[in-house]
């Protein structure tokens, strides 16, 4: 009886462990450029942007995401193994690309909140430990 008990708990634990791979990390779906654009808006309150400023870096963004977007795709389709230092220079192009508009939209001050406070908490964060940056990890 014991043995049975024991066997259905470890049962039970290895498909709640599945479940939340695949809930938590291994399923995990993009945001479409529209989510991540109202997520950013949330974050650039703080600029306090007038209407016209809103407008054009609203469209900055949006350009940047579906950029980002076909670049992923591009990835996804290739098949195989992505090229990761290609990728990482595209998306840097891209950003600066986002970057110079932004530049001429904000004021010098906004702009520098944008890039000092607000940008690096828009990017994605990693979960486990360190890197290649060497910069972290549990084991310590």
């Amino acid at each position: 009886m014991k043995k049975a008990i024991l066997l259905l708990v470890i049962a039970i634990s290895g498909v709640l462990a599945v479940q939340a791979q695949q809930g938590g990390g291994g399923g995990f779906q993009r945001r479409t450029p529209e989510e991540r654009l109202k997520m950013v808006k949330e974050k650039l309150t703080d600029l306090n942007l007038d209407k016209d400023q809103t407008t054009k870096s609203d469209s900055a963004f949006m350009d940047y995401f579906r950029a980002q977007d076909k670049i992923f795709e591009e990835m996804r389709a290739g098949g195989g193994a992505p090229d990761r230092d290609a990728i990482r220079e595209k998306m840097m192009k891209l950003a600066g690309e986002r970057d110079d508009k932004l530049k001429k939209i904000y004021t010098d001050e906004q702009f520098k909140k944008w890039k000092e406070t607000i940008e690096p908490t828009t990017r994605p964060q990693r979960g486990g430990g360190g890197g290649r940056s060497g910069n972290g990890g549990g084991n310590n």
